[in-house]
């Protein structure tokens, strides 16, 4: 007797962690932050670390009457060559904005020239990551804008190539998760010639039913030749039978 040993491929996407298409949700908030340094803010105050830029706390200090109030708010290095802030998002991201908070006492050329770079490297401590964008001059208290455009990244970092301190008082960042891909192998043995696209869709349709809890999307991956099905004839053959008993 002949059986047609069928091969499928299923490509499967997962996410991990359910693809929320919220893009009003602050990832930022959801991350951990460090940074090149931390400036010696003084002991009356908060000490200005990475964290202080993703606290959920949009406040531009004007330096008034507490001159030194931008430490509490903010996130602060010191006079750093190269310096830079990076937010660990703890996850893959499309990232698709990034807002940034300045300080509202002045001091504009902390927050001139930063660049925003995204990415899943940590090579010069991710500073080399690709560029969603540079700042101009942030005016003093305001909360500018950026579009990444879906920038793929786990990584965000705030970084200025010279000589400089870099302050932050808030720093946001919008997008939706990356959704993790698997391939399932699945192989089915027909003992006849049987309707493919019925079949296909059979399969498919129980997966489904499967992981309808699931927050998972499910294709049919196609064959280089056009087709879902890889077909592999096998032949099996009968054990002999006794035809009598002695």
């Amino acid at each position: 007797m002949e059986v047609l040993s069928y091969l499928f491929l299923l490509l499967g996407v997962f996410s991990i962690q359910g693809s929320s298409e919220n893009l009003e949700e602050d990832l930022a908030l959801k991350g951990m932050a460090v940074q090149s340094s931390t400036h010696n803010c003084g002991a009356t105050y908060s000490i200005c670390g990475a964290s202080k830029a993703i606290d959920g706390i949009r406040y531009s200090p004007s330096g008034t009457p507490h001159p030194e109030e931008t430490y509490t708010y903010c996130s602060h290095t010191s006079n750093d060559l190269n310096p830079w802030w990076r937010l660990d998002l703890l996850d893959y991201y499309y990232i698709y904005k990034v807002a940034i908070t300045n300080r509202g006492d002045g001091w504009l050329e902390q927050t001139t020239g930063v660049e925003i770079r995204i990415g899943n490297s940590l090579d010069n401590n991710g500073n080399n990551n690709p560029r969603c964008a540079v700042t101009s001059s942030v005016p003093a208290g305001s909360t500018v804008s950026f579009s990444c455009g879906g920038m793929e990244g786990r990584y965000v970092n705030m970084y200025i190539p010279k000589q400089a301190y870099l302050v932050l008082c808030e720093v946001e960042v919008y997008g939706t998760v990356k959704k993790k891909r698997q391939v399932i192998r699945v192989q089915v043995k027909a003992a006849e010639n049987v309707d493919e696209a019925e079949l296909e869709a059979l399969v498919l349709k129980k997966l489904n039913q499967t992981l309808s809890d699931e927050d998972v999307t499910l294709t049919w991956r196609t064959q280089p030749n056009g087709k879902v099905f890889q077909k592999n004839k096998t032949v099996w053959k009968q054990s002999p039978v006794c035809s009598s008993l002695k």
